[in-house]
């Protein structure tokens, strides 16, 4: 049961970590991979969530969740994607992701934290 709580977490949090540091995303995924306690997992998140995102750890974690969209997005989604990204529009470009997840149903991203923008 404490496996599939730390499952969760990693799953709701694992952009919004890559999206501040992809050094700490890749410790997590390490971590993850070894099986750590729940508890260690949580405690390298909340590391990872004080580093101050760089544009390129930004840039970085939007393309990975464009991925989810690359094969089904409009040609006009497409360019408004590649504008967002171009011009490192980042809120912008995190509500349009989050606007694509809804429109296409992708559960992962809707239930992931860093596109629960208040």
């Amino acid at each position: 049961m404490q496996r599939q709580l730390t499952e969760k977490l990693w799953r709701e949090e694992k952009y919004r970590v890559m999206f501040h540091s992809q050094k700490h995303y890749n410790q997590l995924r390490l971590a993850m991979r070894d099986m750590m306690s729940h508890e260690q997992i949580k405690q390298l998140i909340e590391v990872a969530l004080q580093q101050t995102p760089t544009e390129g750890s930004m840039r970085n974690a939007c393309q990975h969740m464009w991925g989810y969209f690359r094969k089904v997005a409009s040609i006009e989604e497409k360019r408004t994607y590649e504008q967002l990204l171009l011009t490192c529009q980042i809120p912008a470009l995190l509500c349009f992701l989050q606007q694509l997840a809804i429109q296409y149903n992708v559960t992962y991203l809707r239930e992931s934290t860093i596109l629960q923008i208040q």
